[in-house]
């Protein structure tokens, strides 16, 4: 007995030691920047000079803003757009590959795989080009094909810029969704098919009721993983529109730092911010909680 007890308090003091630099890194990195913004959510400060206490105000007025709600809904739009479009090209070209195999196959994956690659900005300018009214690629191809009353100001006209903005995050990201389901498409074993290919089974049913079943928990983590990364859209925003115009493609996350650093509402900022996490906290709980109903 006296022997463990010297030996427990050496393993609580390990314990402590090998825990604390990660605690104390989440503390700092995430809790106190939390904390430290949900302070300033109640001021009315604009960054510089006094501030003044002001409560709930700045979330009582995001509940009345109009482009509050605006920012939401371009997100949920492209939440939606990307699970049911870009995931269902991306899983069928992950099956292609994998039944292509050889160098074509590496080929083609290193050709999906270069817009992920590739910095943001480049990308982001590289499409404000091809979007451009007067002398980009967009139009132009458009008028070769004959097709120039298809002709349009991309970015510059409200119906439509979110859903042009849409396409460069898209086409963005679908190097990544491209790889999660072709990783797990790789990762499947070769038995089950061969079981199925004896018991008469075609490669539709095979598909249906073998593939995609066992490919659940990674489709669940690619399509969690594209909504919260919908949320979070910024620099794409910032270096193309910067949410205009007239808010038309505004988001979240470039909303708030228009607001905390254009406007001068620094407190307003922060209180988009915390909504900002909150929502995402909610959406991957709610996420979470229906996949592993469905799922698992």
């Amino acid at each position: 007995m006296g022997d463990s007890m010297p030996s427990f308090r050496q393993n609580k003091k390990t314990i402590f030691m090998l825990v604390f630099p990660g605690f104390a890194l989440f503390l700092f990195a995430v809790l106190f920047p939390i904390g430290l913004s949900i302070y300033y959510a109640l001021t009315d400060w604009s960054g510089i000079g006094s501030l003044n206490f002001i409560g709930l105000e700045n979330f009582k007025h995001a509940f009345q803003d109009r482009i509050f709600w605006k920012s939401i809904k371009n997100a949920a739009t492209l939440a939606l757009l990307t699970v049911t479009i870009q995931h269902p090209i991306a899983f069928l070209f992950a099956l292609l590959l994998d039944r292509i195999g050889g160098k074509v196959e590496k080929m083609f994956k290193t050709i999906f795989f270069i817009p992920c690659v590739i910095s943001i900005m480049v990308t982001s300018k590289m499409w404000v080009s091809i979007y451009n009214a007067q002398y980009g690629l967009l139009n132009k191809v458009l008028t070769l094909l004959q097709l120039g009353f298809l002709k349009q100001q991309w970015l510059g006209d409200p119906g439509i810029v979110l859903y042009s903005l849409i396409l460069i995050m898209m086409w963005q990201g679908f190097g990544w969704a491209v790889l999660i389901y072709y990783a797990g498409v790789k990762s499947l074993p070769e038995d089950v098919f061969e079981a199925s290919r004896i018991d008469g089974a075609n490669r539709l049913q095979t598909l249906f009721y073998i593939t995609i079943p066992l490919l659940q928990p990674v489709i669940a983590v690619n399509v969690i993983w594209a909504i919260i990364s919908s949320l979070k859209q910024m620099e794409t925003i910032y270096l193309t529109t910067n949410g205009g115009p007239g808010n038309a493609s505004q988001f979240l996350a470039n909303y708030l730092y228009i607001k905390a650093f254009d406007a001068y509402e620094f407190g307003y900022g922060n209180a988009i911010s915390v909504l900002f996490v909150v929502v995402c906290l909610i959406t991957t709980v709610v996420l979470n909680k229906f996949f592993k109903k469905d799922f698992y």
